[in-house]
């Protein structure tokens, strides 16, 4: 079964905010997005927690929108697996990733629980 059209349209968008400078390095919006448990394993290996991530006056982000290959899978009534293909300029290189977010409907909306980027060549 899947999610409403609303809840699609929603965890959509917020996915996309990640990679967008204004709203991803918005304090508020981090605030309201990570949830308290949060942690990432990134496409480096390094594993980050909440704290490490929730900052302010990043720089421009060249990510590539919409994001490549986005599919949306309930997990249960209130929890989402969010994947997708990010490509991503860094120093006039692409770098490609395969990723996955968990996300978790709250009483104040949906919140990442969860994310990982593996690399991978096209």
């Amino acid at each position: 079964m899947q999610f409403p059209a609303k809840d699609i349209t929603e965890l959509t968008r917020l996915e996309e905010a990640m990679w967008i400078a204004a709203t991803r390095f918005d304090a508020a919006f981090q605030q309201e997005r990570f949830a308290p448990d949060f942690f990432e394993f990134g496409q480096s290996g390094r594993i980050y927690a909440r704290e490490q991530l929730v900052c302010t006056g990043g720089g421009e982000i060249k990510a590539r929108l919409p994001l490549d290959g986005l599919r949306i899978r309930r997990l249960d009534a209130s929890t989402a697996q969010v994947t997708y293909n990010s490509h991503v300029e860094y120093d006039g290189v692409v770098e490609h990733a395969r990723r996955s977010s968990i996300w978790t409907r709250t009483d104040s909306g949906w919140v990442m629980r969860f994310h990982q980027g593996t690399p991978y060549e096209p």
